[in-house]
């Protein structure tokens, strides 16, 4: 990518010279995603021969949840041995596997010893070349969709489930919009929208998704959405507004992790 020493070579160039230069589309930054690895102590060293591959193709690896398969950490230990030392910056979400056991924190943890910076409601902005690259991320929730959704209204089980999945959306709007950033991303384990859940038992869109990520998504803005959890859905799909959203289940994906570029006209991955 240009850096300053490039940039400050324009100044030796004639004016025509210096527009031509200026003509050149700056390389997109090229974001390595893949969710639901569910890892295990069996999984060990299955990981890091293509997690060497990373700096020749990805400025960041994006992680979309289920780190684990049954939400041990002794589970998430094992990945954190094979993502400790990363060359490129690793930002990861918890997904519904890394919450069954209770040890969601300890998951967390080790994870965040291993260098991976791990994101619930929360964001962080890495540098890459001088362009600032955000990613909101959080878990998400269930809810469903328009004509397939659940409502708050009924038994107190009920008005709870998706009082905590608008608290969740309503949480993913703020940091969103408040997140200063020159390309923005945002990563999750559920889907926000319906068209990456093709595939799957219409049935189980409340338990995979929600409306309510994408109207939060929609309302603030980002120029990409990632999010697993789907192990039948489809890759790829918009949201109503036109942002791009990728659904990296590895069973969707069928490879360690898939290249996307941002800012790029190219964001169908690679």
């Amino acid at each position: 990518m240009a850096g300053v020493e490039d940039i400050a070579q324009t100044r030796e160039l004639a004016p025509e010279q210096r527009d031509l230069f200026r003509a050149v589309p700056a390389e997109p930054i090229r974001v390595a995603a893949v969710a639901d690895v569910h890892f295990a102590d069996d999984a060990r060293g299955t990981l890091r021969p293509h997690l060497e591959e990373l700096p020749a193709c990805a400025d960041a690896l994006l992680i979309g949840g289920d780190l684990t398969r049954l939400g041990w950490a002794e589970e998430a230990r094992a990945l954190a041995q094979e993502l400790a030392g990363s060359a490129v910056p690793v930002v990861a979400v918890l997904g519904n596997h890394d919450y069954h056991s209770g040890e969601e924190a300890a998951i967390t943890e080790l994870m965040e010893e291993a260098g991976v910076t791990v994101l619930e409601g929360t964001s962080t902005v890495i540098d890459i070349d001088g362009t600032r690259l955000g990613i909101v991320g959080s878990k998400g929730f269930g809810g469903g969709f328009p004509g397939a959704g659940l409502a708050e209204f009924g038994e107190p089980e009920m008005k709870a489930f998706i009082r905590h999945a608008r608290g969740i959306a309503d949480r993913l709007h703020s940091v969103l919009s408040d997140l200063d950033a020159d390309h923005r991303i945002v990563l999750i384990h559920y889907a926000p929208i319906e068209g990456t859940l093709e595939g799957e038992p219409p049935g189980l869109f409340p338990f995979l998704g929600s409306d309510l990520l994408g109207e939060a998504i929609d309302a603030a803005g980002a120029d990409l959405v990632i999010h697993g959890h789907a192990h039948a859905g489809t890759e790829k799909g918009i949201t109503r507004t036109g942002i791009p959203v990728r659904n990296v289940a590895l069973p969707v994906i069928r490879r360690p992790f898939k290249i996307y570029p941002i800012g790029s006209r190219d964001d169908g991955g690679h």
